[in-house]
């Protein structure tokens, strides 16, 4: 038995160098050998998400008279949920533990508002419902026109050490402007100066593998402002307290034992045909062994 054991193990290992000794040798010629680290990344194809997000708070047909609200609701843990007011972006964030909350700003006059849950291939689900809400500025018309602060991006990402870029778009009030970006890493607060409305963008540089609250703050001459939240990713496994939330994420194309999923979807197949031919030897050599019981006898 214990010989048997040792033929597939030994059977196996020889396969699995047969295979994988090509792309081993394709990293580097044999005079110029050379070491390192290297990942795989496997993008598995999924059916978008099925469940909608739902809108709790604020309830249909409030006013308010200041801005940001808080805008929260149940969700599916791990998407991500953008928020739009008439059909326009205002805010991004991770559903965590089956629930979402974050800021946003609103539009003078009625905004409806709706959620709408993304997977990691960006993939759309299902909207919420619409909760309708009214933003009365009459009090600041005194101060000067509405400043609207949005982005083609809900979600960006880099890796760590890398710097990561994001255009926001800036509209209306009066310039010069003065943005305040909080990259949610602990690095403080980043403040840019913007003379004229238009896409400003803002570089940043994460350190750690995470998800990150993105909060951006625009204040025009007058003192009128706008926010954004949004959403910053660093690139790879993460692990222990992020941003305040508590997870473990692996990075794409790598399962939680660490191997890269083409490797374990090869040597399955390998471990079935090594136990035939271990099982064809055992046999062999039982049937051998048989028959030099009989020439001696």
């Amino acid at each position: 038995m214990k010989r048997s054991i040792a033929v597939y193990l030994a059977i196996t290992v020889a396969l699995c160098v047969v295979v994988w000794a090509p792309g081993i040798e394709a990293l580097g010629s044999s005079q110029n050998p050379q070491s390192g680290p290297t990942g795989l990344e496997a993008t598995v194809p999924s059916p978008p998400p099925s469940v909608a997000a739902t809108i709790g708070v604020p309830g249909n047909g409030q006013v308010f008279t200041s801005t940001p609200i808080t805008v929260s609701g149940l969700c599916q843990t791990g998407l991500l949920v953008k928020i739009f007011s008439n059909n326009v972006f205002t805010g991004s964030t991770v559903c965590n533990s089956g629930s979402y909350t974050l800021k946003v700003d609103l539009f003078s006059g009625q905004n409806d508002l709706v959620a709408r849950v993304y997977d990691s291939l960006d993939q759309q689900g299902p909207d919420s419902n619409v909760v309708s809400v009214t933003f009365n500025d009459a009090q600041f018309v005194a101060f000067g026109p509405c400043i609207t602060l949005t982005s083609n991006y809900a979600r960006r990402g880099a890796n760590p050490g890398s710097v990561l870029s994001w255009p926001f778009t800036l509209s209306g009030g009066t310039g010069p402007y003065a943005l305040s970006v909080d990259w949610g890493d602990g690095s403080g607060v980043q403040l840019k100066s913007v003379a004229f409305p238009g896409v400003v963008t803002v570089d940043h540089t994460y350190t750690q593998s995470g998800v990150y609250t993105v909060l951006v703050k625009a204040t025009d001459a007058n003192n009128v402002s706008a926010y954004l939240q949004v959403v910053g990713v660093a690139n790879g496994k993460i692990s222990g307290s992020v941003n305040g939330n508590s997870s473990t994420t692996i990075a794409p194309g790598i399962n939680r034992l660490g191997f890269p999923w083409p490797f374990l979807l090869l040597i399955i197949p390998l471990l079935l045909v090594a136990f035939w031919l271990g099982r064809r030897h055992e046999l062999y050599a039982i049937r051998h062994a048989i028959e030099e019981g009989r020439e001696q006898s």
